[in-house]
């Protein structure tokens, strides 16, 4: 990660295509120790390409990867749909809750900027 933050840090300072020296120079200027090896790596996966575009492509890519949260309620369903519309019911509850908490912050008669 440090590398890849080095490359990055370099990039937005205008460097469109940071070399291995420049990678070190910025992680040598916060004492950290370069990896050559490392370096190298991420150096020839970048090769010619733009790094908006392999960001982008990675944000993609992320976004299509399940974060589990509808999974759970699927397992704890069994069978049928009602069991798992019981389920939810539950979560709906606490999420009211959460909101009536924090409404009745506001009504302390203060405000942060006051």
């Amino acid at each position: 990660m440090k590398v890849v933050a080095a490359y990055l840090l370099a990039v937005l300072g205008g460097n469109t295509s940071p070399s291995s020296d420049d990678i070190k120079s910025i992680l040598g200027s916060v004492g950290v120790d370069s990896d050559d090896d490392k370096i190298d790596y991420l150096l020839s996966q970048l090769e010619g390409k733009d790094i908006t575009e392999v960001i982008a492509s990675g944000r993609e890519k992320f976004a299509a990867v399940p974060s589990g949260g509808g999974v759970a309620v699927a397992v704890s369903g069994g069978g049928g749909g009602a069991p798992a519309a019981a389920a939810a019911e539950p979560e709906a509850k606490k999420e009211e809750k959460v909101e009536e908490k924090e409404e009745s912050d506001e009504d302390m008669g203060f405000s942060l900027f006051d």
